[in-house]
């Protein structure tokens, strides 16, 4: 052990770390870190603070000196925790520190954010194109301009930064599990070869990197149980054991609640296919085993480990353009001829060479009526028109014919009288790619109390490999589908959970029993 660390030297090392998360998006409110801190026994409080479009969205006023940089939530955590931190020896490790890791940083260390901005050009082969986004780089268009781009980074650094002794550990684009890792490996001193324990604390940090979504929040199967159990779910805890298996818990006497179904839906939340990619290790999920061990106490086991891929994603934000919405209203009978109505007279009234300027034009049909309503709300379904253009007055064009629409209406029309979300607004787009490992240089700084600033390289992975082809399997019939059959809602069968990576969205499925697995599956 380097002499200038004994944390918790009497444990560490010999039971189980517990990680507590404090924050899932930077909407989570910072008394979360407070309460994580204080209603009982923690050793590391980890943080996600950044989806997908949080630095997009702060990257100019930061670059005009408008904003921190920084997400406010986490310093507002850091204000009212820090006694209690530094009390109780608590190690911290967030991406907090978005665009600016430095700003939030004094006597911590600091995870430099891996800016690729500078690097990216037409000429990149490890820039890889995704068919949804052509229109960011058609010939006939001007380029658009990029606002941020930043590869995701993984635990090594955070790892090493914890072991020369650092106490608060500020990331930039960490990938949201990557703290987790790096304390779990810390805590046990893993190699960085030990891939099965590190996947195990991957699937770890995955679960919890959510906050409340691994202990009540957007639970499919919330109605088999009492609506006050899910008012204020208490934030999740990871105890990780050395073999990298761990049991998700929280603490005693806060809402929500964790068990194998909760478990099982943050699991499925942003998968895509039986192996889950961080920058350090890949984990393979097909021998995953749940456990419910005690009341809010999941075992997770059963996870294998190997070398990571060689690339890491690369989040890029650029100025799309301009979009607009509008939400309209249809009650009564044939709403969906009311709504082709709808949508063929703004058409014409737009024209032919107006609708050339949109990337994006959708006239949505949102709900559908009862079949015998007793009221107008019961029999009212919305017609949503979004749309989006590099010219605002194509947008512009929009409002224009709903106005002239005026009474001639379809019968049951009406909305609201706010409709400032018809003005064009800027929006910023999303473009993933993929960036070589190797080109990623990270450091991390400990920045002391003078202000002084000392730096260090990072250990990369010793080894990569390619990913492969994921499994898939055949949905051939396991049970007889024929005779006496009725209808159930989905929900009484299986709990889902929705979610999304990069640009691609996902939906997971689960059920209780292998019946209703055979049935599933045909």
């Amino acid at each position: 052990m380097d002499p200038r660390d004994n944390w918790r030297a009497d444990s560490r090392g010999i039971r189980p770390v517990r990680i507590a998360n404090c924050s899932g998006y930077h909407g989570d409110p910072p008394r979360e870190m407070y309460n994580q801190a204080t209603l009982g026994d923690v050793d590391f409080i980890t943080g996600d603070y950044l989806a997908e479009v949080n630095m997009a969205n702060n990257a100019e006023a930061y670059a005009q000196g408008k904003h921190n940089g920084y997400e406010e939530t986490a310093w507002q955590g850091f204000l009212e925790t820090i006694d209690v931190i530094a009390d109780k020896r608590i190690k911290v490790a967030i991406n907090g520190g978005a665009l600016n890791p430095e700003g939030l940083a004094m006597k911590v260390a600091e995870l430099q954010r891996g800016e690729a901005l500078p690097h990216l050009d037409s000429a990149n082969r490890h820039v890889t194109l995704t068919s949804e986004s052509f229109f960011f780089t058609k010939k006939d268009r001007e380029p658009r301009e990029i606002v941020s781009a930043n590869g995701y980074l993984g635990a090594h650094a955070i790892y090493e930064a914890l072991k020369k002794g650092a106490d608060i550990v500020i990331c930039g684009r960490a990938s949201d599990a990557s703290p987790v890792i790096a304390c779990a490996w810390y805590w046990w001193s893993w190699n960085n070869t030990s891939y099965d324990e590190l996947a195990g604390a991957l699937v770890a940090g995955h679960l919890i990197e959510c906050s409340a979504y691994v202990t009540g929040g957007n639970f499919s199967g919330f109605e088999n149980f009492e609506l006050d159990r899910f008012i204020n779910p208490g934030f999740p805890i990871a105890e990780i054991s050395q073999d990298g298996t761990c049991v998700i818990t929280k603490h005693g006497g806060t809402g929500g609640m964790v068990t194998i179904d909760t478990c099982r839906s943050q699991l499925l939340y942003e998968l895509q296919g039986n192996a889950y990619l961080n920058s350090d290790v890949k984990a393979y999920l097909d021998g995953v085993v749940m456990e419910q061990v005690e009341e809010d106490r999941v075992r997770v086991s059963g996870i294998r480990g190997a070398p990571p891929p060689y690339t890491t994603k690369l989040a890029i934000f650029y100025k799309g353009g301009y979009e607009l919405q509008a939400l309209f209203n249809a009650t009564g009978h044939s709403y969906e001829r009311k709504a082709a109505l709808f949508e063929k007279k703004i058409r014409a009234l737009v024209g032919n060479d107006v609708l050339e300027d949109f990337d994006v034009l959708e006239f949505q049909r949102i709900g559908v009526p009862a079949a015998n309503p007793m009221n107008q709300n019961s029999n009212t379904v919305y017609i949503r028109i979004f749309a989006q253009s590099t010219k605002a007055d194509a947008l512009n064009a929009i409002s224009r014919a709903v106005r002239d629409v005026s009474l001639r209406h379809y019968s049951g029309f009406h909305s609201s009288l706010d409709l400032r979300a018809m003005t064009p607004r800027p929006y910023i787009a999303y473009y993933p790619a993929l960036w070589r490992q190797h080109h990623l240089k990270e450091r991390f700084h400990f920045i002391n109390p003078d202000g002084i600033t000392k730096s260090f390289d990072t250990t990369p992975p010793p080894k990569f490999e390619d990913l492969g082809i994921r499994d898939s399997y055949e949905t051939k019939p396991h049970v007889e589908t024929q005779g006496n059959l009725q209808t159930v809602r989905l929900s009484q069968i299986a709990h889902g959970r929705s979610g999304d990576k990069g640009a691609n969205l996902n939906f997971g499925l689960y059920v209780q029993t292998q019946d209703q697995w055979d049935w599933l599956r045909s």
